[in-house]
């Protein structure tokens, strides 16, 4: 167990909590990572690209002009590839990105990713996020009074907690998540990653 600090939304230490080191403080391993976050990102695309080959192209139903006598390369519908607004040949189709990863590399690369924010001094732990009313001002006190104004933040919030979730959103350089929604992808990309004790705790023995 390894303990770190929790600060209130003044910035000032109020507290420390002991974090497992076998989620916390692992060598983190890049290249499980980089196959979680591939397989993440390949998973979330939609897939629907599509194009038109030369059967569903509209037109083109005759020969252009006759076989022989021209002078003309033969030709046999104004709707062939070499046309233009012809068919499109091995074009993209509606088709599913989807890859699928063994779980055990999951909670390895977010184990990698929570304990590179440690060593990076990246991951910072408050005491709780708790907004009587949504207030975008209030909101932008808190991250400056914790030292990471200007910075991509990554806040985790409870899946319930709304009106901290309206006050984070309009910040550009911020993301707000419910712990349901942690992932790799929506861990790692930023600069800085925002929770409470509590949800460190929840990840811990969802990981350990």
């Amino acid at each position: 167990m390894s303990k770190y600090a929790i600060k209130n939304v003044e910035g000032a230490q109020v507290a420390e909590a002991e974090l497992a080191d076998g989620v916390f403080g692992i060598e983190p391993n890049i290249p499980v990572i980089h196959q979680v976050v591939v397989c993440q990102d390949a998973c979330r695309r939609q897939g629907t690209h599509s194009v038109k080959n030369r059967h569903e192209v509209s037109g083109g139903g005759i020969k252009p002009y006759r076989q022989k006598g021209t002078g003309r390369a033969r030709q046999g519908s104004i709707r062939a590839a070499q046309w233009t607004g012809g068919g499109v040949v091995f074009g993209p189709t509606p088709r599913s990105h989807a890859k699928r990863i063994n779980s055990k590399m999951v909670k390895l690369a977010m184990r990698s990713v929570l304990s590179g924010k440690v060593a990076d001094n990246e991951l910072v732990l408050v005491e709780a996020l708790s907004f009587e009313k949504p207030s975008t001002k209030q909101a932008k006190a808190v991250l400056g009074a914790l030292g990471i104004e200007g910075k991509r933040v990554t806040i985790v919030v409870p899946d319930d907690d709304v009106n901290t979730y309206l006050s984070f959103r309009n910040l550009s350089t911020v993301n707000v998540i419910g712990v349901s929604e942690a992932s790799t992808r929506t861990l790692i990309d930023n600069g800085a990653l925002v929770m409470t004790a509590e949800i460190a705790k929840q990840l811990e023995e969802v990981l350990a």
